[in-house]
C-alpha cells in the first residue's frame, strides 16, 4: 500500500503532534464486532499501522451483536473503543450503553454490501426469489388452509423452476447482524411475496404471523453458522448440496470455489448494489466511543483514516476488496471531523 503511505504522510505527522500529550491507560485501539466488516477493518488497521506512528489496532470478530455488547459494557481502558456492525444498533442496545455510562456514540457508515447466495462452483445454477427461501426454510407453512411443519425437502418442491437438489442452507447464526438483514429482506419479504403472511394473519393475528415468517426450521435443512464466512465455505466444500449466505465481498474473493445465484432476476455486483437494483443489500458501519477520543492514542486519527477517500473511496483498497463506496462519504467525513454523536 505504498500509494497510501505517500498520500497520508503529512496527515500522519500532524496526528503525532496532536496526540502526543494525551494521557493514556493503553496505547492500542481495540475493535470488535461484525465478521462482515472484519476484513475491511483489518485492511484499514494494517495500513494505519504502516502509515502512522501509532500501534496497529487490534481487530476482532464475533458478530455485530457480540461486538455491540462489548461496546456497551462501559467506558475505560478495559472496554473496546469501536464496535463494527452490519446492522444498525438497536434501541435496547443504546439503553444498555447508557445504563453503563456509554452516552456519546458516533455512528460511522463506511459503505454498502450485498448479501448473496452461493453454492459450489461446479454445482447446479440457481435463480432465486425471496419467496423460494421463505418456503424452503420456514419452520411452518400453510397447506390447505392449515399451518403444518415444512414438508419441502428439495428445491424443486419449493419452485419447479429450481433444480431437484436437497435443501441444505447454511445461514448466519443469530449473533450476526447479517442474520437480521436476512430475516427482514429475504424471509419476511418472501413470506409477504408468497402470500403466506396474509394467509397466516387470517389464521391467527398479525404479530403471530410476522413471527412465523422468520421462524426457521430445525430439522437439519437449515444450519446456523456461528463462525465467519470461512466456516460457511468449508461446509459447502464438505457437502456439495449446500448453499450459503455470504457477503458480496467474500464471494468475490472466492470465485474459484463459489458460484453466485441471482435474486429476483438480478445478479449481485457492486454496480447493482450501488444502484439499488439488487434487493438484498445493507449499509456497513461502526460505532465509536467518543469518550475514548483523546484518551486512547490515535483513535480519532484511525476513524478519520478509515473513511478517507484513500481507504473508503471508490478507488481505494476497500472498494477493491468488494465494498460498495458510500455516495455520501463526504458527509460522513465531515461528521467524523466534528465528532458528531447520535
Amino acid at each position: 500500500m505504498s500509494f497510501i503511505k505517500l498520500s497520508v504522510s503529512a496527515l500522519a505527522l500532524a496526528a503525532v503532534g496532536a496526540t502526543a500529550s494525551h494521557a493514556q491507560d493503553r496505547d492500542t485501539i481495540q475493535v470488535a464486532g461484525s465478521s462482515t466488516v472484519l476484513p475491511y477493518a483489518t485492511i484499514v488497521a494494517e495500513a494505519f499501522g504502516e502509515n502512522f506512528e501509532f500501534p496497529t489496532p487490534v481487530v476482532q470478530s464475533g458478530g455485530s451483536g457480540a461486538g455491540l455488547a462489548q461496546f456497551c459494557e462501559g467506558v475505560g481502558s478495559n472496554t473496546i473503543d469501536i464496535a463494527n456492525a452490519s446492522r444498525l444498533i438497536k434501541d435496547s442496545e443504546i439503553k444498555t450503553c447508557a445504563d453503563n455510562g456509554v452516552t456519546d456514540i458516533m455512528h460511522v457508515q463506511i459503505g454498502y454490501d450485498g448479501i448473496v447466495f452461493a453454492s459450489a462452483v461446479d454445482g447446479e445454477e440457481f435463480a432465486f426469489t425471496p419467496a423460494d427461501w421463505y418456503k424452503a426454510l420456514a419452520a411452518q407453512v400453510v397447506v390447505d388452509g392449515k399451518m403444518v411443519a415444512n414438508p419441502y425437502t428439495t428445491w424443486n418442491e419449493v419452485n419447479p423452476d429450481l433444480p431437484e437438489q436437497p435443501i441444505l442452507a447454511f445461514i448466519p447464526g443469530t449473533k450476526h447482524g447479517t442474520r437480521e438483514v436476512f430475516e427482514e429482506k429475504v424471509l419476511a419479504a418472501g413470506c409477504e411475496e408468497s402470500g403466506a403472511l396474509e394467509e397466516m394473519t387470517a389464521l391467527s393475528d398479525a404479530d403471530t404471523a410476522e413471527e412465523a415468517c422468520v421462524a426457521v426450521r430445525t430439522d437439519g435443512k437449515s444450519v446456523d453458522i456461528d463462525g465467519d464466512y470461512t466456516e460457511t465455505l468449508a461446509r459447502i466444500q464438505s457437502d456439495a448440496n449446500g448453499i450459503g449466505v455470504f457477503g458480496l465481498s467474500f464471494y468475490e474473493n472466492n470465485t474459484n470455489a463459489l458460484q453466485v445465484a441471482t435474486m429476483s432476476g438480478v445478479t449481485p455486483t457492486t454496480e447493482t448494489i450501488a444502484s439499488g437494483e439488487y434487493p438484498v443489500s445493507r449499509p456497513l458501519q461502526f460505532y465509536v466511543k467518543k469518550a475514548h477520543i483523546g484518551v486512547v492514542p490515535g483513535l480519532k486519527e484511525f476513524v478519520t483514516f478509515f473513511v478517507s477517500d484513500d481507504m473508503a473511496g471508490p478507488n481505494g483498497p476497500l472498494a477493491a476488496y468488494g465494498l460498495v463506496s458510500d455516495p455520501e462519504l463526504a458527509a460522513t467525513q465531515a461528521a467524523v471531523e466534528a465528532e458528531e454523536t447520535m
